[in-house]
């Protein structure tokens, strides 16, 4: 079947390592749009992160969907909520609590770009974490917070050998509770356990009526692998994680050679 949907990661897959959107990419898009095509930013960032890529890729009609917060939120490019997945303030004291007895940098954001912590004393990747996603910060313990606060995700950052350290035993800690995927190198993150990017691009194809086959997935992490699952086309960036790769049907090229252009001409555009 014809690609009808194609789903983009944004960090290292549709941007290069400069964090910028190759000329090449914009017009492999705004070609795909032009033949109908849906073309969705799946990614771990708010919408408030997406919004400049999206009006550099011209998405910027309603029919035009992002999955946000690594699938916590399924929402139009103009901000109208599909679905929502958010977990409650017990998580939020829970998992404070964990990376101050382990000495583990932790952030979570809520449905609105803001980033709250607990950590008197902000990591940097934190800082930079805001800055990329237009985001304040609020430094807020969870008995600052009013008992319906709800979070779309939470998030141990740090060095990449600090959490390659310490992901096996947050894995171990909250995973009947919490889906935990390392969404970057910098990242591990924990979100209800529905929520992935696999099942909001499933929800949202099954609401355009869209079969898995007519589905295109790019990414280069592991937590893409799942948006990988939900497409008929699973496509790994050539700069990419052996992981990732291992889980793709294909590798293109990287991001800084035209890799994701290179993708959509082959495998979506007519």
């Amino acid at each position: 079947m014809a690609i009808k949907l194609i789903a983009l990661d944004i960090d290292d897959t549709l941007l290069n390592s400069k964090g910028e959107i190759l000329p090449s990419t914009i017009t492999a898009v705004q070609k795909a749009v032009t033949q109908g095509l849906k073309v969705v930013l799946c990614t771990g960032r708010p919408l408030a992160g997406a919004a400049p890529f999206l009006q550099q890729l011209g998405l910027t009609n309603d029919d035009q969907y992002v999955i946000t917060y690594n699938g916590a939120v399924i929402e139009s490019v103009t901000g109208k909520i599909i679905a929502k997945h958010l977990v409650d303030n017990s998580y939020y004291r829970r998992l404070t609590a964990f990376g101050q007895r382990h000495h583990i940098p932790f952030n979570v954001l809520d449905e609105n770009s803001t980033i709250y912590t607990a950590d008197r004393d902000v990591n940097a990747i934190t800082v930079v974490q805001a800055w990329e996603n237009k985001a304040g910060i609020l430094i807020r313990t969870p008995d600052e917070l009013p008992p319906n606060f709800q979070i779309t995700k939470g998030l141990f950052v740090g060095e990449e050998k600090m959490l390659d350290a310490v992901e096996p035993l947050v894995t171990k800690t909250f995973e009947n509770d919490l889906y935990v995927v390392r969404a970057a190198r910098n990242f591990l993150e924990l979100m209800n356990p529905v929520v992935s990017k696999g099942n909001a691009l499933h929800d949202l194809s099954a609401a355009l009526h869209f079969d898995t086959s007519e589905v295109m997935a790019v990414g280069d992490e592991g937590n893409d692998i799942a948006m990988f699952e939900a497409a008929g086309t699973a496509v790994a960036m050539g700069n990419g994680t052996e992981l990732a790769k291992a889980h793709a049907n294909f590798v293109t090229g990287t991001n800084d050679e035209d890799g994701l252009a290179d993708a959509i001409t082959k495998f979506a555009l007519k």
